[in-house]
């Protein structure tokens, strides 16, 4: 059996992400080109806020220190958070926030079957309900990167310099400890590394469908160590105000 600090760092990092991700989609909220994108793109907060709190609650559970799923979000110091740094970075204009989708996508839709049918029952029951979102999500990410790609001079513009910016950011997603490999050991979840392959494959179709260049991979690789910019601090200065401000309220 698996150590139980390593099932909850892996949960931990799985439900971080969703968490920062959820709150930057949401900061565009009011700010899309259209009411339906609007729409769509708060859904996809919710969906993987929805998400992070299933992970965030099995994290704390698991590592048996009292912690719930707010204590967690809105208690921890930007030291302690785990999350990829491509979930942290602002989403400039509309091309920024498709290509951050994307890459986080595909390898949401890569990871989460696989931690779905693995050995865990608790893992695999929150995985299988966020690879059904996951897939959908991808969907969208796709269609845009297509659409912005393969539309006009300057849709195609936005994007391509989306993609130069954030594809530094996204090797950290194929970093694995310890931890990562203790769960890929006992069928519970990939290893993070083994994601990076079919990922870029994933990634080389989209770029193809949207008549964009595939960035170096040697770029990708420089960001494997990369685990911290400087936005998260301001993130959580922001989502953590109210809870730290009023520590005892109860809604």
């Amino acid at each position: 059996m698996p150590d139980a600090s390593a099932k909850a760092s892996v949960a931990l990092r799985l439900g971080d992400d969703r968490l920062i991700l959820s709150h930057r989609l949401c900061q565009w909220v009011g700010r899309a080109h259209s009411v339906e994108e609007d729409i769509a793109l708060a859904n996809t907060a919710l969906d993987l806020l929805g998400q992070a709190r299933l992970w965030l609650e099995l994290a704390g559970k698991t590592e048996g220190r009292g912690r719930d799923e707010d204590a967690l979000a809105f208690f921890r110091d930007e030291s302690e958070f785990q999350n990829t740094p491509l979930t942290e970075q602002p989403g400039g204009d509309f091309a920024a926030v498709v290509a951050r989708q994307f890459f986080w996508d595909a390898r949401a839709n890569l990871m989460l079957p696989q931690i779905a049918a693995g050995t865990d029952s608790e893992f695999a029951a929150i995985a299988a309900k966020g690879a059904k979102e996951t897939e959908y999500h991808l969907r969208r990410s796709e269609m845009w990167m297509t659409r912005l790609g393969d539309g006009t001079a300057e849709s195609a513009r936005r994007l391509r310099d989306a993609v130069a910016d954030l594809w530094r950011f996204c090797g950290a997603m194929f970093f694995s400890d310890e931890a990562d490999r203790e769960l890929a050991r006992e069928g519970i979840a990939p290893d993070p590394e083994s994601l990076r392959a079919p990922w870029l494959r994933e990634t080389r179709r989209v770029f193809a469908r949207a008549k964009l260049e595939s960035p170096d991979e040697e770029e990708l690789d420089c960001g494997l160590a990369l685990r911290r910019t400087e936005h998260l601090g301001f993130i959580l200065a922001e989502m953590q105000r109210l809870p730290r401000a009023h520590p005892e309220a109860k809604w």
